[in-house]
C-alpha cells in the first residue's frame, strides 16, 4: 500500500500477525494446483475474486504484513524504504489485467477488493462490478448527491474527511469527502451490500494476495460455503481461513494467474494509460486602439487549476517562428506563462511536456497555433472515442507518447481551452505471460491446454463470442 496512506492511518498497536515466513509450493505441486484452479474457474457459473495487497506488490506498492511489509518493518523498528515508483504511476499487474479479461469473457462476475490503490478501476474493471471495501485513495464522494469523482492524483485525506474540492453539480456544490476508511470506520453499505450478495451467489471465490485478517471483510469468502460454494486462497503466507478453503496455493499471484490464463487459452490484454491534460489561453478582451494583447498560458489538470499533475515534471514553451519571443522553462506547478504580443499577428507555440518517473516516454511536443482574431471555435471528439483510438494506436505501434485533442472551446474573446489525451504508459502483459508460467515443463502446459480445447471445445472467451 501507499506509504502516504500508512502514515495517515491512526495509530493502532494490534494490527494482527505480521512478518510470517513465506511458503512456496514445490514446482510440480504448484503446477498441479494451478491446473486444479483453472478447472474450477472453467466450470464455475459465478466466479468472484477477493483481492488484497499481495496483488499489487509486483506493481511496486509494498504490502503490510509480508517479510518486508510496512507494519512488519515498523514492529521491528526498521526504517521504511521509500517506494521507487510514485503511487499514482503504479501500473496494474499481470493479475489485474487477467481479471479484466476474465470479466470481458463473462467468467468473472464481481471483484471485491481491500486495496485503496485504484488499480482495479485503472485496469478496466467496471465500477458496477467492483466493491472497494476500504475505499479508494483516488476517489472522492459527494455526501449529498452521491456523485463520485475519480482523480489522477491521491486525495489528500483519509477517514472520510472533507477535501478541498466541491461537487461540480450546480444544484449541489457541497464539499466532497475522501472514501478511504480509517481503523474505526464502518464499511460503507454501498460497497458491502453488493459484496455480500455476490459472495452468497458465488460457486467459486478466489482470494488473491490477502492475509484474511481484517474483519469483517475477511469473513466474506466464507459466505459462499453456506450455499455449496468453494473458496480458494492464493497467498505466500498462511491465513486463518486456510483450513476452510477448498484449495490453498502458496505461490506468487502473478505466476499462478499466468498459469491459469495459459491453461484456459485466454490472452491478457495490454495496459495502456491515457492521461488528460488541459491547455488554457486567457487574454484581455479587445479594446479600441490596443495593438498588443496580454495573455496567460496555463497547463493544468482537468480536475481544476489547483489539482496536481503528478506525472508532469516540467514544461518548455518555445516559439519556433518567432525568435523575438524568448523560450520559457516552467518547473513549478501550476504551470503558467504570461506574455504580451501583437494582437494582429498569429504565431505558433511549441509546448514540450517532460514526464517524470513511471511514464513510458520522456516527453511529448504539442504544437499550438494562436490567433487572437478568432472569436469562436468549438469541437468535442468524445472522450471515450479519443481514448480508445489512442490505446489502439499505442498498442499497434508498441510505444507511447501519442496524443490527440479531445475537445476545444473558444466561446468568448478572452479564453481558449483545449483538452488533450496523452498515452503515458504501455505494458504488453502477454509478453510477460511466458516468463510467469511455471518453467519446469512449460511445453507440457501448452500441450495440455491444446488437448483441453479438444476435450471441452472452445475456451470460455470463444464460447461467448460464438454464441
Amino acid at each position: 500500500m501507499s506509504l502516504g496512506y500508512a502514515e495517515k492511518l491512526s495509530y493502532r498497536e494490534d494490527v494482527g500477525s505480521v512478518g510470517m515466513s513465506e511458503i512456496f509450493d514445490p514446482p510440480n505441486l504448484l503446477e498441479s494446483k494451478i491446473e486444479e484452479l483453472a478447472m474450477m474457474i472453467r466450470k464455475s457459473k459465478h466466479l468472484v475474486v477477493f483481492t488484497g495487497a499481495g496483488i499489487s506488490t509486483s506493481c511496486g506498492i509494498p504490502d503490510f504484513r509480508g517479510p518486508k511489509g510496512i507494519w512488519t518493518l515498523q514492529r521491528e523498528g526498521k526504517v521504511i524504504p521509500d517506494t521507487s515508483l510514485p503511487f499514482d504511476r503504479a501500473i496494474p499487474s499481470l493479475t489485474h489485467m487477467a481479471l479484466v479479461e476474465l470479466e470481458r469473457a463473462g467468467i468473472l462476475k464481481f471483484v471485491i477488493s481491500q486495496n485503496i490503490d485504484n488499480l482495479h478501476l485503472r485496469s478496466g474493471i467496471p465500477r458496477e462490478k467492483l466493491a472497494e471495501l476500504h475505499g479508494n485513495s483516488f476517489r472522492e464522494l459527494c455526501p449529498s448527491c452521491g456523485a463520485e469523482y475519480v482523480r489522477d492524483f491521491e486525495v489528500e485525506t483519509i477517514g472520510m474527511k472533507e477535501t478541498s474540492r466541491r461537487c461540480s453539480d450546480v444544484k449541489c456544490g457541497l464539499k466532497l469527502k475522501d472514501t478511504v476508511l480509517d481503523w474505526e470506520d464502518a464499511l460503507p453499505p454501498k460497497e458491502m451490500d453488493p459484496a455480500e450478495k455476490h459472495c452468497k451467489m458465488a460457486d467459486v471465490i478466489l482470494c488473491l494476495g490477502t492475509s484474511l485478517q481484517i474483519t469483517p471483510a475477511c469473513n466474506l469468502p466464507l459466505k459462499c460455503t453456506r450455499f455449496g460454494g468453494k473458496f480458494v486462497i492464493v497467498n505466500l503466507q498462511p491465513t486463518p481461513k486456510d483450513k476452510k478453503a477448498a484449495l490453498v496455493i502458496h505461490g506468487k499471484v502473478d505466476k499462478v494467474i499466468a498459469g491459469v490464463m495459459n491453461f484456459l487459452s485466454l490472452s491478457i490484454p495490454p495496459y495502456v494509460r491515457v492521461d488528460l491534460i488541459q491547455l488554457s489561453l486567457s487574454y484581455t478582451p479587445k479594446r479600441t486602439g490596443k495593438t498588443y494583447v496580454k495573455w496567460t498560458l496555463r497547463i493544468s489538470s482537468i480536475h481544476g487549476l489547483r489539482a496536481p499533475l503528478p506525472f508532469l515534471k516540467s514544461v518548455m514553451v518555445c516559439f519556433p517562428e518567432r525568435p523575438d519571443l524568448k523560450t520559457a522553462i516552467l518547473h513549478k506547478q501550476p504551470f503558467k506563462l504570461m506574455r504580451e504580443t501583437l494582437r494582429s499577428r498569429p504565431f505558433k507555440m511549441l509546448i514540450i511536456m517532460n514526464f517524470g518517473d513511471g511514464c513510458g516516454c520522456s516527453s511529448i511536443k504539442i504544437e499550438c497555433p494562436v490567433n487572437f482574431q478568432i472569436s469562436h471555435e468549438t469541437f468535442n471528439n468524445g472522450k471515450e472515442v479519443v481514448v480508445q483510438n489512442l490505446k489502439d494506436t499505442a498498442f499497434n505501434e508498441s510505444c507511447c507518447g501519442q496524443f490527440a485533442a479531445v475537445e476545444r472551446t473558444i466561446a468568448t474573446q478572452s479564453k481558449a481551452t483545449t483538452v488533450y489525451g496523452i498515452v503515458t504508459s504501455l505494458v504488453r502483459h502477454n509478453e510477460l505471460l511466458i516468463a510467469e508460467v511455471p518453467q519446469s515443463n512449460g511445453n507440457m502446459w501448452m500441450k495440455r491446454s491444446h488437448m483441453d480445447k479438444i476435450r471441452h471445445g472452445p475456451s470460455p472467451k470463444r464460447v461467448k463470442e460464438e454464441s
